[in-house]
């Protein structure tokens, strides 16, 4: 499984790798930044992805996205899976 190393979080389900690309965790869906509850789903992925944490990532799902679709696992466990689960959706 390829690695990446996590730059930024953008939102609640938007990553930015060092390498610049955007990453959206499949599985999750989170309010957008502006919405109630945006900046509150962008903390918790925070919480889990730290800048300088090294991720897992799936082939992107979709290349045509603006921002790829790859599952992101840290530690060999899903990141959906340690994120509050009334957020997050089966895809």
């Amino acid at each position: 499984m390829p690695r990446g190393v996590v730059k930024r979080v953008i939102d609640g389900e938007t990553v930015q790798l060092r390498n610049g690309e955007k990453v959206k965790v499949a599985g999750l869906q989170a309010p957008q930044i502006n919405q109630t509850g945006g900046q509150a789903a962008k903390r918790r992925l925070q919480s889990v992805l730290r800048r300088g944490t090294s991720i897992g990532l799936s082939d992107p799902q979709d290349r045509s996205a603006e921002n790829s679709i790859r599952t992101v696992t840290k530690e060999g466990r899903n990141i959906v899976k340690l994120v509050a689960p009334a957020r997050t959706s089966r895809v």
